[in-house]
C-alpha cells in the first residue's frame, strides 16, 4: 500500500533529481522513495547494530586486549 506526502527540498537537489528521472526514465516519486526506503533502512540497521554492542558491552562482552594487539599485529599494526 503506498500513501502520499509532500517534502520540502533544496532546488538545485530539485533539479538534480528531474535530471536523474530523465537519464533513468524513472518517476521522481520512484527515485525519491527508493532514496528514502535506502535511507531508512540503513539507519534502521546502525541503530541495531548499536543497540546490540551497548548491550554485549553491559554484558562484559569485549576482546581483550591481547586479543586486539594479536589482530592489529596481523595487519602490521603496532598497538603499544
Amino acid at each position: 500500500m503506498s500513501t502520499t506526502m509532500t517534502i520540502r527540498i533544496e532546488s538545485d537537489l530539485k533539479e538534480r533529481l528531474d535530471q536523474l528521472a530523465e537519464v533513468t526514465h524513472r518517476s521522481k516519486s520512484f527515485l525519491a522513495a527508493e532514496a528514502l526506503r535506502d535511507f531508512v533502512e540503513l539507519n534502521e540497521w546502525q541503530l541495531q547494530e548499536i543497540k546490540t554492542a551497548i548491550q554485549e558491552a553491559d554484558e562484559g562482552d569485549f576482546a581483550s586486549s591481547q586479543s586486539v594487539a594479536e589482530t592489529l599485529g596481523k595487519w602490521g599494526v603496532n598497538a603499544n
